[in-house]
């Protein structure tokens, strides 16, 4: 169990390819964790959709990039069941501080009702979790996640585990061997989360992005 734990001492783990996690919100420690199969969402098979694809069009949901990363964080970690620890919290505040972790939110009506975070290393993004308060909105920031990924010129989104959501959206399993092998070759790359600026208009995501039902 770890007690204690350092931004870098985090980001150290991503890299060789362990995350933290905490048995419960009000856990004070953590323990690691190295998946012999690892969920990852490939950023050229996001399946869209039909109903998703009419929820991206409409003028329901307003999207912003790292405006309330603390709110995204703390919307994930308000459920009966959470891995979200306060450790965790600190850390992954610290880590958008400096521009190493980084939010999706999904706002209605200025309410903030869904999001997804994640921290960034090289070509390399490793989504913690994701929320939501309305139908389609965890989706809908999983869809401006994956685009600007694939804008940015990240190879890898790791969902460390595979869902039943995740999977209809595309997600697959690979081994751990798999994985640190394109874990390896992504941390080469230069991506950059913020090379896309502004928001992409729903057409434009749609269209780089698979849609099959």
């Amino acid at each position: 169990m770890a007690t204690t734990l350092t931004p870098e001492m985090l980001l150290s783990a991503y890299s060789s390819g362990i995350f933290p996690m905490a048995e419960h919100r009000s856990d004070e420690g953590l323990f690691w964790v190295d998946p012999r199969q690892r969920g990852i969402l490939p950023l050229d098979g996001f399946h869209i959709s039909r109903s998703l694809a009419k929820s991206i069009r409409s003028d329901r949901f307003t999207i912003t990039y790292d405006f309330d990363f603390a709110g995204v964080v703390t919307g994930c970690a308000n459920r009966e069941e959470t891995w979200i620890n306060d450790m965790l919290m600190t850390l992954y505040n610290q880590l958008h501080r400096a521009r190493a972790a980084h939010s999706v939110e999904v706002w209605d009506n200025g309410v903030l009702v869904g999001g997804v975070f994640g921290i960034a290393l090289g070509g390399a993004f490793f989504g913690e979790s994701m929320f939501s308060h309305r139908t389609d909105a965890s989706k809908v920031a999983l869809a401006y996640l994956v685009d600007r990924l694939a804008v940015g010129g990240f190879d890898l989104f790791d969902t460390q585990f595979i869902t039943p959501h995740l999977a209809s959206l595309g997600g697959v399993e690979v081994s751990r061997a798999r994985y640190r092998k394109r874990l390896r070759a992504a941390l080469e790359l230069d991506a950059d989360f913020d090379r896309q600026t502004g928001v992409s208009d729903a057409y434009s995501l749609l269209q780089r992005n698979v849609h099959t039902s």
